[in-house]
């Protein structure tokens, strides 16, 4: 049984400790076997053979697909799939040659004359159409015409190339056809291929080298904390190998997918940013508490026997901790499949692929790694500041310099909870307000860098036909319908030209020019506009229509991803606590975290301050993707630190109930691993800040700030505080929720 004695134990090793019986000094009797999770932990600790087959297998089964996921993933997939615009471009490839949203437009400019005068530019002319027309992802092409395609000055003429395969092919032939269309300008006449396609394509390429450039700057400032972080160079390798095996079976099973449906390329970066950020906390909590097994066990160099039962009280406790954990970020990211836009559905899915990678490899391999290693573990372990004394307050066993600050910290915040609450509470709140003014709008064409071919040829487009030609819209009216349509459509305010087109099997393919350009709330006002106006069956299309319904979606969709994820959350912390209070003040204080990093993202983004420092030109808005995507991301991060915190705290409670250890001593225990996991995230979203375009700077100071503040604020203050305030009460469970609820100890 547990003396007295070790009741007494300071909170430090108090909140590690998990003894369930006499101490075996690493080669006594066996303890009782505990949970499945120990007993899991057992075995894999005494079958390192067995469990490193199985995991070569497995690797060796995804890493087959793994080399090829850079070509078999997609480029596009940036609309809402159950939209009107969506409904269009589909009857529009369907009996138009694909002249929708989709089709590639080429832009020749003769800078000195007009292009029918030029022998040179109808050459060129000539050449780029011979060039489309042999791709076998044009279905026709379009030369300039004019009223339509070619300026009034006739120096600038667009070639249209209908869309003869799917979006995303399409986007693949706008990259690969971009080079060798602008080599076929002449001197005084340009080339540039522009158009929906060759935008995602252009932002594709842009935005996938700079996320590569900063992983790449990021990687050796990991190292460094990761080092510092575990204290030995051989447990810093241990996240490595876990976030390794998680991109590799990641990426292997988005290949295997995409023979089910596109997969967005993004899949791929997200689910990197993910494997790193999960390994290295899952790793740190695991190590951090097989260490103080190791310790109190008094195990020696080569004793297997203690380091397995170590290994089993690990996974026993800070296992299913983890466990939880990745079931919340993995209910947080399922909310982002409400969204109905593959993009984003696939996006999610390449994260939570890895989220059950590295909880796989977390559970089976480094348990199975840490039974080999046994006291090795410290093996390299650098000496970066010692302690006076070497022992914790208490005096009984010696503690991590940093776990010893933060047990200070955890003592003045039980003695004074009130002025750090208030502070960080007025923080917080301070930081929110901003969100209530916040803009979203889908990605302007200053997405991507003024040199991309898409963004030339957008503004040669626009000097020559008017802010709104680049975002005209494609309309389908009932062929009866025509002339009334087109009738209404001249008097409607917002529309600068009405152009008859083509009739197919009982529709007819119109042009539509609003006076505003795409992504100005203007264009978005002619829209809707426009489908009112328009008879009954009328489909309005095109890229900019496309773009604002996708904007639409996911404004209207953001409120029922935020209240799912609060209420999977809820239970979720309910389930591992079996306290409503604390499931309860989890997620309003994550909620009220998270809209703090999107206030901070709404005077940068919108308004914005520190564009100078920071290197870009403000939109007027945050692209409409970063409150839901980036608030779903930054929710299951902040949960998966409200876990470590809170079920640290209830596995001392479970074993003594005094609120003053159970708090004083998660702090301790957990506030490490809080604080180096979020100094590594912050490094890492912090490079991509840094990076040239607009999308991964924007993502990487929201989820930085997120971080920041959730660490900090929340799980160092809030959460401690909201303990201290609850006392018992914070871990009471009402007598009819206790029969429903399973049962879940983390003590061992």
């Amino acid at each position: 049984m547990i003396t007295e004695s070790d009741e007494r134990r300071s909170s430090v090793t108090a909140i590690t400790s998990t003894t369930p019986g006499t101490e075996e000094h690493g080669t006594g009797s066996s303890p009782p076997p505990g949970g499945a999770l120990a007993r899991l932990g057992r075995w894999t600790a005494t079958h390192l053979r067995a469990v490193l087959i199985g995991w070569a297998v497995v690797l060796l089964v995804f890493g087959v697909f793994a080399p090829r996921v850079e070509t078999r993933l997609a480029g596009a997939g940036w609309q809402d799939s159950t939209s009107q615009s969506v409904a269009a471009r589909n009857l529009t490839g369907r009996y138009f040659a694909g002249l929708g949203a989709s089709a590639l437009q080429v832009v020749v400019v003769d800078h000195g004359g007009a292009l029918a005068a030029d022998p040179n530019a109808q050459a060129v002319i000539s050449e780029v159409t011979a060039r489309l027309r042999a791709d076998p992802r044009v279905s026709t092409v379009v030369p300039p015409t004019p009223g339509m395609s070619l300026s009034q000055d006739g120096r600038t003429g667009i070639v249209t190339a209908g869309a003869a395969a799917d979006p995303n092919a399409m986007v693949r032939a706008a990259d690969s056809l971009a080079k060798p269309l602008a080599a076929l300008g002449r001197p005084g006449v340009s080339v540039a291929l522009t158009g929906d396609s060759a935008l995602w394509a252009n932002f594709n390429s842009a935005n996938h080298r700079a996320m590569l450039r900063s992983e790449l700057l990021s990687w050796p400032v990991t190292l460094v904390i990761l080092v510092v972080a575990f204290g030995s160079l051989v447990a810093a390798g241990l996240p490595l190998m876990l976030t390794m095996v998680g991109l590799l079976v990641a990426a292997g099973a988005l290949v295997i997918a995409t023979a089910i449906a596109p997969v967005s390329i993004w899949a791929l970066n997200f689910a990197l940013m993910f494997a790193l950020a999960l390994g290295i906390d899952y790793a740190l909590f695991l190590v951090i508490r097989f260490r103080a097994a190791l310790e109190r066990r008094q195990v020696q160099p080569g004793d297997r026997v203690g380091a397995a039962e170590a290994v089993a009280e690990t996974m026993d406790t800070a296992g299913k901790a983890v466990a939880f954990s990745a079931l919340t970020v993995l209910a947080s990211l399922a909310a982002i499949l409400l969204v109905p836009s593959p993009a984003f559905r696939s996006m999610a899915l390449g994260i939570m692929l890895a989220v059950v990678a590295v909880l796989a490899a977390t559970l089976t391999l480094l348990p199975a790694v840490l039974g080999r290693l046994g006291t090795r573990i410290n093996a390299g372990r650098l000496r970066l500041r010692r302690r006076p004394a070497g022992h914790d307050p208490a005096g009984h066993h010696p503690v991590n310099w940093l776990e010893g600050r933060m047990h200070a910290w955890g003592r003045w915040l039980w003695r004074h909870p009130w002025p750090a609450a208030l502070g960080a509470l007025a923080v917080l709140v301070a930081a929110a307000s901003p969100v209530l003014g916040l803009r979203t709008n889908m990605p302007s064409i200053t997405i991507v860098p003024p040199s991309a071919n898409a963004r030339l040829g957008y503004d040669q487009v626009t000097a020559a036909f008017g802010p709104g030609a680049p975002g005209t819209l494609q309309v389908l009216v009932p062929a009866s319908q025509q002339p009334a349509a087109m009738a209404t459509l001249a008097h409607t305010p917002g529309v600068a030209a009405a152009i008859p087109g083509p009739t197919n099997q009982g529709w007819t393919l119109d042009q539509v020019v609003p006076t505003t350009g795409p992504s100005t709330p203007a264009t978005g006002a002619t829209i809707d506009r426009v489908r009112q106006v328009l008879p009954a069956g009328s489909l309005v299309g095109g890229a900019a229509a496309e773009n604002h319904d996708l904007q639409h979606a996911l404004s209207s969709r953001t409120p029922l991803v935020f209240a799912v994820l609060a209420a999977l959350g809820f239970v979720l912390l309910l389930v591992a606590l079996g306290s409503p209070l604390l499931a309860a003040g989890g997620v309003l204080i994550t909620g009220l975290s998270v809209a703090a990093a999107f206030g901070v993202a709404r005077l940068i983004f919108q308004d914005g301050h520190l564009s100078g420092l920071l290197h870009f030109t403000p939109q007027g808005f945050v692209d409409a993707w970063g409150p839901l995507f980036f608030g779903a991301m930054v929710f299951g991060v902040a949960m998966d630190y409200t876990l470590f915190i809170l079920s640290a705290a209830k596995e001392s409670y479970e074993r003594h109930a005094d609120p003053e250890h159970a708090m004083v001593g998660s702090v301790a225990a957990s506030g490490r691993v809080v604080i180096s996991a979020a100094a590594i995230m912050i490094a890492v979203f912090l490079t991509f800040a840094l990076s040239g375009p607009l999308a991964p700077k924007e993502m990487g100071v929201i989820l930085a700030v997120a971080v920041a503040f959730d660490a900090i604020l929340v799980r160092l203050v809030l959460l401690p505080v909201l303990l201290r305030a609850g006392h018992h009460h914070a871990w009471h469970t009402p007598r009819w929720l206790a029969r429903v609820l399973p049962s879940v100890r983390f003590s061992h």
